[in-house]
């Protein structure tokens, strides 16, 4: 049996309604999903199906962390995560193209496998630029040796020289 059927939702004999299925999605969910931005994490998600007689709507609510690498210091912490997604499946014989949120399926599919759906909304939670928090002084928690490395590298303007840099901020001025 595959790590991933256990995300499958029987939605062919449910009533017409809501209906709430809660995950725990941990280290070996991820490692089914090879190459992402999330190897490993704890994480809860709740999706709501909201069955109707022509679709459902699923809502997918996740909330936890996931330990992914600092884009500062390049060491790993664990960052936190939340989100809310919605997503339609429309039920036909041949797939539309309404959306990034429709899902069609066939009228004789009794099952929907959500896996790939809470790996990508994990993935959607975790914010672009990926930095250590601050302490509660306000203070960075970075690996302190890197931040000293790239402290050697930082250009300030006025060290630039060269003068091209020179005329093209008297476009900013023109404002």
């Amino acid at each position: 049996m595959s790590v991933l059927s256990f995300y499958n939702i029987a939605f062919k004999g449910l009533s017409q309604g809501k209906h709430i299925f809660d995950y725990e999605v941990e280290d070996k969910f991820f490692s089914v999903f090879e190459g992402g931005i999330v190897d490993e994490g704890k994480v809860q998600v709740r999706v709501t199906l909201e069955k109707q007689s022509s679709l459902m709507i699923l809502w997918f609510d996740v909330k936890g962390s996931v330990h992914v690498q600092c884009d500062r210091c390049l060491e790993m912490y664990d960052q936190p995560v939340k989100g809310l997604e919605r997503i339609f499946v429309k039920f036909g014989e041949k797939e539309y193209t309404e959306g990034d949120d429709v899902i069609w399926v066939s009228v004789n599919d009794y099952q929907l496998n959500v896996a790939q759906l809470i790996y990508e909304f994990i993935c959607l939670a975790v914010p672009i630029k990926k930095v250590h928090p601050d302490d509660e002084n306000g203070n960075s928690t970075c690996d302190p040796e890197m931040l000293d490395k790239l402290a050697k590298y930082v250009v300030k303007d006025d060290e630039i020289k060269n003068p091209v840099w020179n005329d093209l901020k008297k476009l900013l001025d023109n404002e």
